[in-house]
């Protein structure tokens, strides 16, 4: 069905955008690390705020807004995988808990202290990563499966609607980009990166599917 293929590439578009917004963010801060010696509290403060960004964005998806609900309609029998798509939510919103805990406590060795904030921001983006993945291998056949006829046509109608009112939220107004590496030859450090980021005022977090 046309409708049904229109809206999987339609959302599997999305999905490598907010791929790429991961693995830039995870790159971006490697470097960072490894350059710094001593990581400050608005250092803490940047990385925290922007895993919460992408972690909030993704209920803004979609995925999450219009296909899961519309297979949650269509059958009773989808709660083994969005409940594995929970978990790997779950998984990511624990790494912002360890950011989050390490910006409110002091610690001695500033190494160990980059180490962890390494492998938190790792978890995080392996978690999402692996979500988006098991999106688009399992969760996008099921909808096939189990979504037909009408349904197709009220997703591809909310589509439209929203990408309306996300055109119009736009105009006169700076758009908020997924996080994307600084220009090259850019002095910029995370900190300074943070001063300067765009303030979304704080969301409440959760994990659910």
């Amino acid at each position: 069905m046309l409708t049904a293929t229109y809206i999987l590439v339609s959302l599997s578009v999305e999905q490598s955008s907010i791929r790429m917004s991961l693995l830039a963010f995870q790159k971006y801060m490697h470097v960072q690390l490894r350059q710094q010696s001593r990581l400050s509290l608005t250092q803490l403060q940047y990385a925290g705020d922007w895993l919460n960004r992408l972690y909030q964005g993704g209920y803004w998806r979609k995925v999450e807004m219009y296909l899961i609900p519309a297979i949650r309609q269509a059958t009773p029998h989808a709660d083994g995988l969005l409940n594995e798509l929970n978990g790997l939510n779950h998984a990511a919103l624990e790494s912002i808990n360890v950011v989050q805990q390490r910006a409110g406590a002091v610690l001695d060795h500033s190494e160990l202290q980059a180490e962890q904030l390494c492998a938190a921001i790792d978890a995080f983006c392996g978690a999402l990563l692996q979500r988006l993945e098991k999106e688009e291998r399992e969760l996008f056949a099921l909808a096939r499966k189990v979504i037909v006829g009408e349904a197709w046509f009220a997703i591809a109608y909310q589509f439209l609607a929203h990408d309306a009112r996300a055109q119009e939220a736009r105009r006169g107004k700076a758009q908020v980009l997924p996080f994307v590496l600084p220009a090259a030859g850019g002095a910029a450090t995370a900190a300074d990166a943070a001063e300067s980021a765009p303030r979304v005022p704080p969301q409440p977090l959760r994990a659910q599917a």
